[in-house]
């Protein structure tokens, strides 16, 4: 059944292990993730992002979910990931949507701080739980985000920052990136030791396509209860269809979606063990 984010990952954060959250576009993508989710009998996040509404429009995205995923008997969030426009979340809301990250990281820290606790106050007498964003994550390769320059997120205003605004998770910075590395991945779980040593909400790790695993089941020992996985999702679909159309021109664009649906499923699989262990 639907139910928003806060109520998923408190079982998760009870329990030591992380929740996917994929990033869909589209039937196929949201088909393939929703798979995934109900071959491993989970809890699961569809997640869609703000700069997606040229691909479907808000009460689309939320009633497909609820369609594709009526009668599972586990928890599923309907989430708006990446939204820097407070409008753009109360349309979310009004949609259906179960949960919503307001993203003011390329806000200054006292601006970020009152546009979150707006949103808090908004989403929360609407039963809608909320996501933040302290520091700021860089971009790698493939990436299909805004933010360009890194910068971790700093403990002490952490504290502050939650205490102030009463956010239900908070995204922290740590040195993944969104897309795929450049080089090799250097993640500070000493930091994210620090951050979490602090507060008593789960965190969540963004970028988490190609960081390794050994670093994920460390990071979800340490606060890590929600983990974004986009990029790789798009690059083995887009690479399976390259292949498809190579081998065969006329391939029919109905058989290219159930196989980019499948490589979707495949990606969403793998995480989804690796974060439950």
């Amino acid at each position: 059944m639907v139910n928003n984010l806060k109520a998923l990952l408190k079982k998760a954060q009870d329990d030591k292990y992380a929740l996917g959250s994929f990033n869909i576009y589209n039937y196929e993508t949201i088909k393939g993730v929703f798979n995934a989710i109900k071959n491993a009998g989970v809890d699961g996040i569809i997640a869609f992002g703000a700069k997606y509404t040229s691909n479907m429009e808000l009460n689309e995205v939320a009633n497909l979910i609820r369609t594709v995923t009526a009668g599972y008997g586990k928890d599923i969030a309907i989430h708006l990931d990446h939204c820097s426009d407070f409008k753009l979340i109360k349309e979310a809301i009004d949609a259906g949507f179960t949960s919503v990250m307001i993203d003011g990281s390329a806000l200054s820290y006292e601006e970020n701080v009152a546009l979150t606790k707006e949103v808090c106050d908004y989403a929360h007498q609407r039963s809608v739980s909320v996501e933040a964003e302290l520091g700021s994550i860089a971009l790698g390769e493939h990436s299909n985000e805004d933010h360009q320059e890194e910068k971790y997120t700093d403990p002490e205003k952490a504290k502050d920052f939650v205490d102030r605004t009463g956010v239900d998770c908070l995204a922290v910075s740590i040195g993944t990136v969104h897309g795929t590395y450049k080089g090799t991945p250097n993640i500070s779980v000493k930091r994210l030791k620090e951050i979490n040593a602090l507060l008593d909400i789960p965190l969540v790790l963004h970028g988490g396509s190609g960081t390794p695993e050994d670093t994920i089941r460390e990071c979800i020992a340490n606060g890590i209860c929600k983990i974004n996985i986009n990029t790789e999702m798009s690059k083995n679909a887009v690479k399976a269809m390259y292949e498809r159309t190579k081998e065969n021109p006329k391939s029919h664009f109905s058989q290219l979606s159930v196989l980019a649906r499948e490589k979707v499923t495949e990606v969403a699989t793998k995480y989804i063990n690796l974060f439950q262990r």
